[in-house]
């Protein structure tokens, strides 16, 4: 492989971007498809809403909790072999989820055996696109992440189809065929070589662990490649530590705590959108229909967010509209309890996923400009694995808020709440920043003397600008005469 100087923002680049959108797809779409089997799975297993949704939570905390492994297998191994195993691990969990005779089945093949495919995939697909585009990365990112909206558009209305007519195992059945596209997804991720890659390495680590006649091998092959198995213990520990070391950054603390939030905040509306719809009143296909329009509109917000964000009037303020696309959410996740018709329901889907797909589309973008495009695939694990806390918690406790309240108002105002939370922390904590700085800069600069220099052979003076000019004209006339003795 060519070692490049920078990202090529094309060429091949767009069969990456084509092969991260069949990802989402494949991955995100059918995660949330997963809750149109909601009422299904109540039905047929006779439980109540806390265990029942703890199916979508385990989908969605594996997916999110072993994404750094897929990250690991993606630097160590290959990004094809990493997406290729995820796709069989995917399809093996749906087809063993349509012999299931429990929900603790459940939680096993569809939850961690699926949840564990999908992580496998999902990060390092992300990752692959951020190496192949920097001028228009947000506008790739944009097309890549639209298959999370173009995939629950489609595929909503097709598994009610599946369900009715083949019932949920049929329907789970062929899911399971579907998700094996995953491997032709990852026969499309070709590796690239960049520069950047390489400049994690210190000079010392080739001085004091490699050996002379390894290190024309070292400068061929990134910081962790397969030259880790002739490195000493030290290096592979400080090779370790490298790939990690930007989660001291404060600004990816920030980013990691918010994050936090927002996961919490949007991971239940997905779960607990069909079955508010069913509870109002509102018929199953038009339930269905409410996800689709959801996720055609998440399109939108991936592809028009990713372009403007890439404009050069909005390219350095790519952080800001990504806090006030998770803001907005949080607003339209208060509004919703008092929705209670189609009609009402239906402009919901449409200001919801416009902003959805903005802000997941520029998680990446915003994540590369804090930590850098070579760290970017360990730190999108990171931020993924983040979210498998909020993303395991949050269905159960808004479905035991429903079970104990009987009604979804508490459990739609505590996700609007956390995801406003998130974004108001990411303005102040970037306000704080700005106000700290300029307090430096002027501290600095009242603090800061300029300072002539006049030499003659080895004497030198030293004047500040305090000096006026008379005072200055002195010392140049006491120079020229030591110079004439």
């Amino acid at each position: 492989r060519a070692r490049r100087s920078g990202p090529p923002d094309g060429g091949w680049g767009w069969m990456i971007v084509a092969g991260c959108f069949l990802v989402t797809i494949c991955t995100r779409a059918v995660t949330r498809c997963i809750s149109i089997f909601f009422v299904e799975f109540q039905a047929y297993f006779g439980q109540d809403y806390a265990r029942t949704a703890w199916i979508h939570s385990i989908v969605d905390c594996a997916t999110m909790l072993c994404a750094p492994l897929g990250s690991l297998i993606s630097n160590r191994v290959s990004c094809q072999v990493g997406i290729m195993l995820g796709g069989l691990l995917a399809s093996t969990g749906l087809i063993l989820s349509s012999f299931a005779t429990s929900l603790e089945h459940l939680y096993l093949s569809l939850g961690v055996l699926t949840g564990l495919g999908f992580a496998l995939c999902y990060s390092p697909a992300i990752a692959m696109v951020g190496k192949y585009f920097n001028k228009r990365k947000a506008l790739a990112y944009g097309i890549a992440m639209s298959g999370s909206g173009i995939g629950t558009f489609i595929l909503a209305p097709v598994v009610q189809l599946l369900i009715e007519q083949f019932s949920w195992r049929g329907a789970l059945l062929i899911l399971g065929g579907f998700v094996l596209n995953l491997c032709v997804c990852g026969a499309l991720m070709r590796p690239i070589s960049l520069k950047e890659d390489f400049k994690t390495a210190p000079e010392s680590l080739e001085q004091n662990y490699v050996p002379e006649t390894e290190k024309q091998d070292l400068k061929r092959m990134s910081i962790c490649s397969p030259l880790i198995k002739l490195w000493p213990h030290q290096c592979l520990c400080y090779c370790s530590w490298k790939e990690y070391d930007f989660l001291l950054i404060p600004g990816f603390m920030v980013l990691a705590v918010s994050i936090l939030f927002m996961a919490y905040g949007c991971s239940p509306l997905f779960v607990y959108l069909v079955p508010y719809a069913l509870s109002v009143g509102v018929s199953h296909h038009q339930a269905a229909f409410l996800m689709s329009i959801l996720g055609v509109i998440d399109i939108i917000g991936n592809v028009t967010f990713g372009w403007l964000t890439d404009r050069r009037c909005l390219k350095k303020h790519r952080y800001f509209c990504y806090l006030f696309a998770v803001g907005m959410d949080g607003l339209c996740c208060l509004f919703l309890p008092v929705l209670q018709s189609f009609p009402l329901l239906v402009p919901f889907s449409f200001t919801f996923g416009y902003f959805d797909g903005a802000y997941v589309t520029l998680i990446p973008v915003v994540t590369a400009d804090v930590v850098g495009t070579s760290l970017l695939s360990s730190a999108l694990g990171v931020v993924y694995f983040l979210h498998a806390i909020p993303y395991l918690v949050s269905p159960p406790v808004a479905g035991w808020l429903v079970d104990t309240t009987g009604s979804y108002t508490a459990s739609f105002l505590l996700c609007g709440f956390s995801m406003i939370f998130s974004s108001a922390l990411l303005c102040f904590a970037r306000l704080a920043k700005k106000i700290k700085r300029t307090h430096l800069q002027s501290l600095t600069g009242n603090r800061a003397l300029k300072q002539h220099i006049w030499t003659n052979g080895a004497i030198a003076y030293s004047v500040t600008a305090e000096l006026d000019q008379r005072d200055v004209q002195v010392l140049a006339v006491d120079t020229n005469s030591y110079s004439n003795r």
